[in-house]
């Protein structure tokens, strides 16, 4: 089986690959022991040493006291293992002490790397699916799926950066009642206004109408409650709500005139999507229309009762029970034999792996959505699709801002475009403040504010774990202190214009004598390929910005106390100028794969 983990050198597991074997003999010749349990961790910062062993489950083989073993161990280890220079013990923990030269190697090993901390995928790599966005196409994207759009783009970034092939699909949902009501309020209110007529996004003209319709129709309500009719019975009597239903089951027929409607106001939302998405820097390798695949999830239905996996009620609608497995029972198809969103993601993903064979399938999806996961995955399971057990459910938690919870149909959503916007402009209003634009034309400027404000708004929002839900503040997301993304690109920038002032091209450096801060930073730069294996395995984005953000700290604390270009020679300078160099090319990396830039003047 490929793995494309193995291809990289990776500090953590290159020491444990010299020191490990090392322990197995000496536990052969100090006790008489074999195949014992040797754990590794990383050294405490508050001791001395860079790797410790953790010797308490040696115990009972020693048949010796914690400091004792861990004292024979470590002057063992300090004899026979040219690599470990010293080493101290805190109770049950042997920490090790590595030479300066092993340091030294693995950074000349990075440095002379192209891309290093990624795996480029072979023909033989497995192929990943990761779904984002997935909007409706009866209004424009909001606060939530910014959070969406970069979790999922980074995530197969992340995961294509550690081996795999990546394709990155989405589902667009193009069809139901949610679609008719913007398309009834239109044509009733519309008076033929478009995109071009109005001077709105078509994305956002839509949405302008979907909130029409939801306006009309809460006063309709409230007209026949008014006349005595229960709410229930008048949200169904509604006469612009059946008006929607009509146009439902007219595009269901296929009706002309109702299908040109349906295409023309589509097409105006999708321009403004793929306006939005552009802004947002995520794109897509295929997409998935529901009005083609919930005929894909019937056909499904049918060999599943073929099968036994569904039932059918008298009503004629068709179920699954799941009581078994600890669930219940979900409805797969309406006794009108109309399609729900579980037929539809059925259809979905059955096409999915004839398109693309994936072994692992990603849904971005929010945790309102974990138990339709369980349900879907279990039923591809049921229906003997093997690659269901590799699909996975990325859960996110809900966006807050300061000012409160969304809405959506009131017209009060925090729209995605505006906050966009919203962010660059803020980002304008602090370096100019800041007195960051000395020496730019206004094009330079520009340039400048949309790295800066769409950098602040992707780091803060990937920053935290997906699962977890934030709260997302635009004033402390665009500081240029703190763990932010202004922070780290200021840093990115400080770097580059040391670099320019060394004016040299930079092809060796010898060998010196590392300060502490020096050793720290290159073995904080050697866990970057682990680091991206690792945020893969847990679909977490959330790893690499942090990450990043411990390693920019690292690097300012050692810039604000390190001659840097006034080193005592030219070989000091010259180590100093690549180690800064590796660490610029690491912070690139890295934020480029939360889809962040990162300017080189600032």
């Amino acid at each position: 089986m490929y793995d494309g983990r193995n291809i990289f050198t990776k500090t953590k597991v290159m020491i444990e690959e010299i020191l490990k074997p090392a322990i197995e003999k000496c536990l052969d010749e100090l006790y008489s022991a074999t195949d014992q349990s040797i754990q590794f961790q990383k050294t405490r910062k508050d001791f001395e040493g860079d790797i410790t062993l953790v010797v308490f489950p040696l115990l009972r083989v020693s048949k010796k006291g914690a400091e004792q073993t861990a004292n024979q161990i470590g002057e063992y280890l300090k004899e026979k293992v040219v690599e470990v220079s010293g080493f101290n013990v805190v109770k049950g923990f042997l920490n090790l002490e590595i030479t300066q030269q092993y340091w030294y190697n693995q950074f000349v090993s990075a440095y002379n790397t192209a891309d290093y901390g990624t795996v480029k995928a072979d023909e033989n790599a497995p192929t990943y699916l990761v779904e984002y966005s997935s909007p409706n196409t009866n209004k424009p994207l909001h606060l939530g799926h910014i959070r969406n759009n970069l979790l999922g783009y980074s995530v197969a970034e992340i995961i294509k950066a550690s081996g795999k092939n990546m394709k990155k699909v989405q589902i667009i949902n193009d069809r139901g009642i949610h679609i008719c009501k913007s398309m009834v309020a239109w044509q009733d209110f519309g008076n033929n206004e478009t995109p071009e007529s109005s001077g709105l996004k078509g994305d956002h003209l839509v949405g302008k109408y979907y909130v029409e319709f939801d306006k009309y129709y809460k006063k309709e309500i409230a007209d026949l409650v008014a006349d005595g009719i229960e709410q229930k019975e008048a949200e169904k009597q509604a006469p612009i709500f059946k008006k929607a239903q009509d146009m439902l089951r007219s595009w269901e027929a296929k009706e002309p005139a109702v299908i040109a409607l349906w295409e023309k106001m589509n097409a105006w939302v999708y321009d403004g999507f793929a306006s939005t998405y552009s802004r947002l820097g995520v794109d897509f390798d295929k997409n998935y229309y529901e009005s083609d695949t919930y005929l894909l999830g019937k056909k499904v239905v049918e060999i599943g009762l073929e099968k036994g996996v569904f039932y059918k009620k008298e009503d004629g609608s068709v179920w699954i029970d799941l009581s078994a497995e600890g669930l219940d029972e979900k409805i797969i198809l309406r006794s009108d034999g109309t399609a729900v969103y579980m037929t539809q993601d059925i259809g979905t993903a059955i096409q999915r792996h004839e398109d693309f064979s994936f072994s692992n399938m990603a849904y971005t999806v929010g945790n309102e959505q974990d138990y339709h996961f369980k349900v879907l995955f279990l039923i591809l399971d049921k229906l003997g699709y093997d690659w269901a057990k590799s699909c996975y459910h990325l859960s996110y938690g809900m966006v807050d801002l300061p000012s409160g919870k969304m809405k959506s149909r009131e017209g009060t959503v925090v729209d995605a475009d505006d906050l966009m916007e919203e962010m660059v402009s803020t980002a304008k209003g602090i370096a100019k403040e800041l007195g960051k634009l000395d020496g730019m034309t206004d094009k330079q400027a520009n340039t400048l504010y949309e790295t800066v404000g769409m950098g602040a708004l992707k780091y803060f929002m990937l920053k935290v774990d997906p699962r977890k839900r934030m709260l997302f503040d635009p004033e402390e997301s665009i500081d240029f202190n703190g763990n932010t993304g202004p922070f780290i690109q200021y840093t990115y920038a400080r770097i580059q214009s040391v670099l320019r002032k060394y004016n040299k091209k930079q092809t060796i450096f010898a060998e010196v004598e590392m300060t502490e801060k020096e050793k720290e930073i290159i073995k904080h730069l050697t866990d970057f390929p682990t680091i991206i294996q690792e945020a893969a395995d847990g679909y977490s984005p959330a790893m690499i910005a942090n990450y990043i953000y411990d390693l920019v700290k690292e690097f300012n604390g050692y810039y604000q106390s390190t001659p840097i270009l006034n080193a005592d020679s030219d070989e000091l300078i010259s180590f100093r100028i690549a180690l800064s160099g590796l660490v610029a090319r690491v912070i690139k990396t890295g934020m480029k794969l939360l889809g962040v830039s990162v300017p080189n003047r600032m």
